[in-house]
């Protein structure tokens, strides 16, 4: 009897503890080359932090990003589309996450442009740059959201 007490309140317990920490799955759509290894790192970064992401491949990500309102000083190789914001660049999950906790209104998304050595799918060994990663608006305005080092 007290070992079946003891089996039924660990199996509540863990149950308990299953679900309390299973956080929803965040969908979205990431516009990528199919040549680029460093997208599918970012992809499988995206994953290990709950997102699910649907990779749209294309040779010519250009029109993606100008319809999507990427400036090419932000550009960079890939291009997600998750929540109607637009992720731009080797943007890390966490302010990912922060920026769709916050649901701004005048902010169109986050970009990290070029390819910055450390960033996640970017990274080489312990080489890693310093870089910002910006919010920005459909006017081309911009401010740092985070920087990373």
């Amino acid at each position: 009897m007290i070992i079946k007490r003891t089996l039924l309140a660990c199996a509540l317990f863990v149950s308990a503890t299953a679900s309390a920490t299973t956080a929803p799955i965040i969908k979205g759509t990431n516009y990528l080359s199919p040549y680029c290894g460093c997208c599918k790192k970012w992809v499988a970064h995206m994953k290990d932090n709950g997102f699910e992401l649907e990779n749209v491949y294309q040779e010519n990500l250009t029109p993606t990003k100008i319809k999507l309102g990427v400036l090419p000083e932000y550009a960079s190789c890939h291009t997600a589309q998750i929540e109607g914001y637009t992720f731009e660049g080797h943007v890390p999950a966490t302010d990912i996450k922060r920026f769709l906790a916050s649901k701004p209104t005048r902010m169109k998304g986050l970009a990290v442009g070029g390819m910055p050595m450390g960033s996640p799918g970017m990274e080489y060994g312990d080489k890693k740059d310093s870089y910002n990663v910006v919010a920005f608006d459909d006017k081309g305005r911009t401010m740092v959201w985070a920087s990373h080092n």
